[in-house]
């Protein structure tokens, strides 16, 4: 483990003993998917607290860990809130990317680690971030790259988010990660193993590093680089043996 991870390590559990000690749910700031990993390997030597990742929508690739006290029940409100970025001429704005809007708000001297998803739409973004910096962060954004902007604080209730999907199918030897990650981004499986190797390949959060390791059907698969899909499972077998399955790509 590198230092980096073990710093996240050590505040992690100082997270969990403070919800045990004081007896009130703590929160983390948001983790990308290789720090949750971390946090799921070492959950088991926490002090006894309960915990919940959540990221503002089931599907969400950046999420913070609630440490619940036991006897508190698992449910606890994350202090989250949404951010609605509109260009105020639609007709003179730039077409602007993930990339930009991500970039306006750190320039504010916002810490990564207080922004959650970003969300694109046809001609806005929306943002999920810690509640306390959303007035800040509504304030002062002005522009995203050169197009000015408006920026409203939204509460989580007014927020709903289903991604999109695609249909996949196609036939595969048998349910290994690399023959459907291959088959999902129609690419070589070779290539897919290099990333399997290289700890880019996440399913239902953890870094999975077997090629061979089976999928199950629900499993929610994230590829850096590549995108995220569900494998929705086998359909049917042929006579050779192999196997037509289907996958839901998020898009």
């Amino acid at each position: 483990m590198i230092k980096k991870e073990q710093i996240l390590c050590k505040h992690l559990s100082d997270l969990a003993q403070t919800a045990d000690q004081r007896d009130y749910a703590v929160f983390s700031d948001f983790l990308n998917l290789n720090e949750q990993n971390v946090f799921l390997s070492i959950a088991d030597q926490l002090p006894p607290v309960t915990y919940v990742l959540d990221g503002g929508y089931p599907l969400a690739e950046r999420k913070q860990v609630c440490f619940i006290p036991i006897g508190a029940g698992l449910f606890a409100q994350a202090p989250l809130c949404i951010l609605k970025i509109v260009p105020r001429s639609i007709k003179f704005a730039e077409k602007l990317t993930h990339r930009d809007y991500l970039g306006a708000i750190l320039n504010l001297g916002i810490v990564r680690g207080k922004i959650g998803d970003l969300i694109l739409e046809e001609d806005s973004c929306k943002v999920i971030c810690i509640e306390e910096i959303g007035d800040y962060i509504a304030a002062h954004l002005e522009r995203v790259r050169h197009t000015p902007i408006a920026c409203e604080k939204l509460a989580m209730e007014q927020f709903h988010y289903e991604p999109k999907r695609k249909e996949i199918k196609g036939s595969i030897a048998s349910e290994r990660l690399d023959a459907i990650i291959s088959l999902a981004f129609h690419t070589s499986r070779s290539k897919m193993t290099g990333l399997i190797a290289g700890e880019k390949v996440f399913i239902n959060g953890k870094v999975i590093t077997s090629n061979s390791h089976l999928l199950k059907e629900g499993d929610i698969v994230s590829v850096r680089g590549f995108g995220k899909f569900r494998y929705e499972g086998k359909e049917n077998q042929t006579k050779k043996g192999r196997y037509f399955v289907k996958l839901g790509l998020y898009e």
